[in-house]
């Protein structure tokens, strides 16, 4: 299974790289990820972090919840729960689930995530184009955030919402495993809309 998912986010990126017209080379230069590592990824030959991916996908001018979804799956506005697929990050453990349905037109994208116990994931990029922006709402456990160089700690059903333009850390600082979910929408709506 998570062999499965490795390989599906190597053909996404590929896919999502060509439909953009964009070289290796481009896109190493846009993600600060070295062209030999987006050739390994590609080919399915790399194991990427959640780290390395983000970068990848800030790339590419999407959000990193796009690089999990399967591009040969028909959009639709149903997606079971028994359709979807964990994916393990090899660096901290944490496990996501793309919650949205795939494919389907729409600036919100919902994310499963269990941080183990002691897991910190440091995300260094700073600003998205599109602008993104999340909630995050604890479902179980406790989660201390570090946006830029302002700390937040979260407890079972607090609510934090932020803008992606500064480097953030999600942290699990707790004996337990912490869940909870993340709410992703990109200010795209708002250029169609124009």
């Amino acid at each position: 299974m998570i062999d499965d998912i490795n390989q599906r986010i190597a053909r996404r990126i590929k896919e999502l790289r060509n439909a953009k017209d964009m070289t290796l080379e481009q896109l190493a230069q846009r993600s600060g990820v070295s062209r030999a590592m987006l050739s390994l990824i590609e080919r399915g030959e790399a194991n990427p972090t959640a780290v390395l991916l983000d970068k990848v996908a800030t790339g590419l001018g999407i959000v990193l919840a796009s690089l999990f979804e399967n591009s040969t799956q028909p959009a639709s506005p149903l997606i079971r729960a028994s359709e979807r697929e964990a994916w393990r990050d090899p660096a901290s453990g944490y496990q996501r689930w793309n919650v949205s349905p795939p494919n389907y037109p729409s600036p919100i994208k919902l994310v499963k995530v269990i941080l183990p116990a002691g897991a910190k994931v440091c995300y260094d990029t700073n600003a998205h184009e599109p602008t993104i922006f999340q909630q995050i709402w604890v479902q179980h456990g406790s989660l201390r955030i570090r946006l830029g160089e302002q700390f937040y700690l979260l407890e079972t059903d607090d609510c934090f919402a932020m803008r992606l333009n500064q480097p953030i850390t999600y942290e699990n600082l707790s004996q337990q495993a912490t869940q909870y979910v993340v709410v992703i929408a990109t200010d795209t709506w708002q250029k169609r809309g124009a």
